[in-house]
């Protein structure tokens, strides 16, 4: 059964014309509240929708989250859980009992979760212990490394949903070797309706190149958070090598990550030649993407945001799950001195992904539900 195309149109269920539905969304890292705020600005123009936002606490410090609240005009979370610090075990567990508690209390129709972070999985897993569909934003994703804990994350959480909304045709094909062929829909990439909105408001707000004396397309940003980079004392010191080398070529800005920061001091690691900065709001880091040229990560979202500008990315890791971005040109993995021949990418959809969501939300929503 082949995944349902990008359109815009779809016939509405009745039930949901009458009934308020309630989708109940949860976050907790910086790449959750982006693409959440995209949708959140969708429902705020629906009056058969309402949402009820869960901030984990995941990302707790004020330039991780508050200031994306308030920059993509998200409303306040109704619910702060302040969870934050120990495992990866240690703190899905906390997430998954306070969530409980808050989804019985709140009877969403629809729990909606996003990306692949421990957050993803903890109300993925809470909604679907209680019988609460679930709608996976950006499902299908693969790097095919086990290793990583964000991979688990994606691979239970698409498994657990009943709704998957994928950015990519590639992430369709990936489900349904998996044998996920049900409730799976090509919507586009959420991001990009993010960058159309965000690009715009950077340039009106933010003065970020002004402020750090940067010329346009002088520079190259860099973002390097994972724990794959960050946990290994040997990994991370080669990340470092490399970006040091990269900065006899040109000025290197590199906010940095608080757990960056920290493996950074644990590792006794003191990278020299790098502008280091603390960590920034969208806004400001929309603005220095916009004119820098070119960027390294192991960020996902950062490696999409860059194609979304036209700026060439190296992802400092060992695989990707945006192949697209490498099959296209516009990235290699710091492993591969070579980019591919480079082409446009069309999976990503044309800026209106939110809406269409929130119509396959109210489609599949049955009488049963509500």
């Amino acid at each position: 059964m082949a995944a349902t195309p990008i359109s815009s149109k779809a016939s509405p269920n009745r039930c949901a014309e009458t009934m308020n539905l309630r989708i109940m969304t949860v976050v907790g890292a910086r790449p959750q509240f982006i693409k959440a705020g995209a949708i959140s600005r969708a429902l705020t123009m629906r009056d058969d929708m309402t949402e009820i936002m869960v901030h984990t606490g995941q990302h707790f410090d004020q330039n991780m989250s508050q200031v994306f609240f308030d920059e993509l005009h998200i409303p306040p979370p109704a619910h702060q859980l302040d969870i934050f610090g120990g495992d990866h075990g240690e703190m899905t567990g906390r997430m998954l009992e306070a969530l409980e508690d808050v989804m019985m209390a709140e009877k969403p129709h629809w729990v909606m979760v996003y990306g692949d972070t421990n957050s993803t999985l903890a109300g993925a897993l809470a909604a679907a212990k209680l019988n609460i569909p679930v709608a996976h934003v950006e499902a299908g994703l693969r790097s095919f490394n086990r290793n990583m804990p964000e991979e688990i994350n994606r691979v239970i959480t698409d498994h657990l949903s009943r709704l998957l909304f994928c950015p990519t045709h590639n992430s369709v094909a990936n489900l349904e070797r998996e044998g996920i062929t049900t409730g799976v829909h090509h919507v586009g990439d959420i991001m990009y309706d993010v960058n159309l909105f965000a690009a715009e408001q950077a340039r009106e707000q933010s003065s970020i190149q002004e402020e750090l004396d940067l010329a346009p397309g002088s520079y190259a940003l860099v973002t390097v958070h994972r724990s794959e980079n960050t946990d290994d004392p040997r990994q991370l010191q080669a990340v470092m090598d490399w970006l040091m080398a990269q900065a006899s070529e040109r000025v290197i800005v590199f906010p940095v990550h608080p757990r960056t920061r920290k493996a950074l001091e644990r590792d006794k690691i003191e990278p020299s030649g790098l502008k280091m900065i603390d960590p920034i709001g969208y806004l400001d880091m929309t603005r220095l993407l916009e004119g820098a040229e070119i960027v390294y990560t192991d960020s996902g979202g950062l490696q999409k945001e860059a194609y979304f500008h036209s700026k060439p990315c190296v992802t400092l890791r060992s695989e990707t799950e945006w192949v697209e971005l490498v099959d296209c040109g516009w990235n290699r993995l710091w492993t591969d001195p070579h980019y591919k021949p480079r082409k446009a990418i069309t999976d990503y959809g044309d800026g209106h992904t939110a809406e269409r969501i929130l119509t396959l939300l109210e489609t599949h929503t049955s009488e049963s539900d509500i």
